[in-house]
């Protein structure tokens, strides 16, 4: 069949299988975070880094929410590997953001961290903290869903239609569905630029 059509077909298969209802649901608590005026906290790593700082730019131009991401700052997240260690590094910079019950953490992950796999350790530790301090926590996560899916109050799974594409296929669609959030009627807030563009149709 060759490598395109199957990796395309695995995409459909996907987008087939994902839950909808899953998403309503982010959707729904990302509407509450914004009519209280509470902040959003987008945790990843790796290309989930990637992806956090993407979704903040699109959060808060798009849908007008005041959106931050770690990953953003290289001069504190070193500074904080370096002094405190990796593992608590998301954690300490929750902390000191004053992370609270009015806010949300969204985890933008593969994997989902796991501890005892000693994988993404510092989103399991942030993630604790968040519990800690009673912030809902949301994820768009691959595989399981690893500790995000366990912990969170909703959480959209990628599923798995390919051991062995799982990384590239959860990326992909992780991008698809903070686009969908960002662009739903009852979240977006201020126009795309290209969309603005087009010509109005006269009847």
């Amino acid at each position: 069949m060759g490598y395109a059509n199957q990796y395309l077909a695995e995409a459909a298969e996907i987008l087939r299988q994902l839950d909808r209802e899953s998403i309503e649901e982010t959707v729904d608590l990302l509407v509450a975070l914004r009519r209280r005026g509470g902040r959003l906290f987008v945790l990843g790593v790796g290309g989930g880094a990637g992806h956090a700082s993407h979704a903040v730019c699109d959060f808060r131009k798009i849908a007008q929410i005041e959106a931050y991401t770690p990953s953003d700052n290289v001069s504190e997240l070193t500074a904080r590997v370096n002094d405190e260690g990796w593992e608590t590094c998301y954690a300490n910079w929750l902390r000191g953001s004053r992370l609270g019950g009015n806010d949300v953490v969204l985890v933008i992950s593969v994997g989902g961290g796991d501890a005892k796999k000693n994988v993404s350790p510092n989103l399991v530790r942030a993630l604790d903290y968040a519990q800690e301090v009673r912030a809902p926590i949301c994820g768009i996560v691959g595989r399981d869903g690893g500790y995000t899916a366990q912990v969170a109050s909703v959480c959209v799974l990628i599923p798995v239609v390919d051991s062995s594409t799982v990384t590239p296929h959860t990326e992909s669609f992780q991008a698809m569905i903070w686009h969908l959030l960002v662009s739903h009627p009852k979240l977006k807030a201020t126009e795309t630029k290209w969309e603005s563009l087009q010509p109005v149709a006269h009847a």
